[in-house]
This record gives structure tokens, sequence and C-alpha cells, in this order.
């Protein structure tokens, strides 16, 4: 990382949910918080605020090269567009600097204007969820790296600073490695609120609903953990239960279609990343859901 005799300097630009977070965290570390830019002033100053250092900057400012490290935590599409604007702000003040940016999906190229310019340039992606509020925890957490050699040695320290894992991936990868994040942060989360719905519809009150649901799913969690997939695999299709699996189906044509829909493409996933005899197993379900 950086030589422990110099301050460390970090400018923030995009200062939402994982800006502030990453900020706030750093700035405990004894890292110095450079500009850190928002869209507005009230924001900036929110987000100075939430970090507890730095200086508010509404709009993009040649003062972030003044940092050692440039983190972009803006949306994805926004990151190009800046780093193409900051480089022609600052010119040859971007040689020598880090720019990482904090996109999942994203690698390294979005900021090869930066790297024309001499910047080390790459990427560093906290696995977790940041729902602005409250800090989320990043011990444990694993932090994809990505990016040139300087940059990577930068993004690994930060990531182990932080109480994190680093682990370094292909920027080809970057996309995929992004689709299993969404796997489990996003579309899982749609799969407890439909669970949840279908509870209700059946008399339940949302809170007696999920008191039902998140029992279950901590505990499967704890068998994935502990057991691994296979052994904690249960339900209709680890039993080969096609019959009920069929009832389930035909009981889903009372709800919007896409919950049959996602009970159908579950079902086939579960089949061929759980049964110890896939083919066999997916034969059985394209029988029982048609």
């Amino acid at each position: 990382m950086l030589s422990r005799c110099m301050v460390r300097t970090v400018s923030i630009i995009g200062a939402g949910r994982v800006g502030r977070t990453l900020g706030r965290r750093m700035r405990e570390l004894g890292w110095r918080i450079g500009a850190v830019v928002t869209r507005s002033a009230a924001n900036s100053r929110a987000a100075v605020r939430a970090i507890g250092g730095g200086t508010p900057h509404a709009g993009l400012t040649r003062q972030v090269l003044g940092a050692d490290v440039i983190f972009f935590t803006t949306p994805d599409g926004a990151i190009e567009p800046t780093a193409r604007r900051l480089r022609q702000m600052g010119g040859d003040e971007c040689l020598g600097k880090v720019a990482l940016h904090t996109s999942g999906a994203l690698d390294r190229s979005v900021l090869e204007p930066l790297a024309r310019r001499g910047a080390a340039t790459g990427s560093l992606h906290p696995m977790q969820t940041f729902t602005g509020r409250g800090i989320p925890q990043l011990e444990g957490i694993i932090f994809a790296v990505e990016g040139d050699r300087r940059a990577q040695r930068v993004a690994q320290g930060i990531a182990r600073a932080l109480g994190g894992v680093p682990v370094t991936i292909e920027s080809r990868d970057k996309p995929a490695y992004h689709a299993a994040g969404a796997f489990v942060a996003s579309q899982a989360l749609a799969l407890v609120e439909a669970a949840t719905q279908m509870l209700m519809k059946v008399g339940f009150r949302r809170r007696r609903a999920v008191r039902a649901l998140l029992p279950l799913m901590r505990q499967m969690l704890d068998n994935f953990e502990r057991l691994g997939p296979q052994a904690a695999w249960t339900g209709p299709i680890a039993r080969g239960d096609y019959a009920t699996v069929e009832k389930h189906s035909l009981a889903l044509c009372d709800y919007p279609r896409e919950f049959r829909d996602s009970y159908a493409a579950l079902a086939l996933l579960a089949g061929r990343v759980l049964s110890t005899r896939p083919e066999e197993t997916l034969a059985n379900l394209e029988r029982s859901l048609k």
C-alpha cells in the first residue's frame, strides 16, 4: 500500500451509500479525507458529516486530485464520463494517482481516460448490501479486486485494513461475479417477499408470514454452511416427490404469472445444481411442471 511515513489521503466522487461507508471507515483507520463530491451542495455536506471528514463539493472539481487515492462510488453509467471529465480538468496531475471504482459489474476499462494520463486504475467491490440505513459490517466481507498491478496492491491493502478479505479476479469475470451476488442479495429478497405475499393471500398477517419464513431461511443457510449444499437440500424435489411439485405448480396458477414461472425456473435450477442425478431430476421436473 502507501508508505507508512506518508499521510494517506482519499477523495470520494459520488459519496452515496457505498462512498459514505468506505469513507467513514477509512477515516477511522487514519486516512485523511480530501474532496467529497456529490451533485448538490446539500448532499456533499451531508456526506462529509456522515464520513466525519473531508471538504464538500457540489460537482466535480480538480481538487479530488490532491489525494493519493480517488474513489469513484457513482452509479455505473457515470464512472467513465466522470473519469473523462477529470482527465480534462487535471491533465498531468493524474500521473501517479490511484483511481478505484466500486462497481461490481465493471472492470478498470471505464477508468481508461485516467490511465492514459498515468494513473493506476482498478476496482474494489465489497460483496455486501448498502441500504443507507446504518453502517453495514465490512469485517470478514469478500472484496473483489481487479486492475493493474499497482491499483491491485493498493486495493488489497485497503480491503485488509477494513477487515475484509481481498480476492483478485479477472476483468472479464466481473459481470458473472456480480450476478452471483445479485442472485443472493436481490433475487433472493424477491423470493422471500413472494413467499410472504403467498402466505398473506391464504390468511396470514404480514408479521406472522415473516415470522414463519425467516427461521426457515436461517436454518437453510445454517445447514448450507455446516453441511454443504446436497446435505442441506430438503423439500419435494430432493425427495423425488414430483406429484407435490405438480400440485405447487397448479396452485400458483391463482397468482401473477411471475410466481409460477419463477417456481418452475428455480425448481429446474435446483435440479441442475443440487441433484446428484441432474439429468434424471430435470426430466422428471419437466413432466411435472407442464
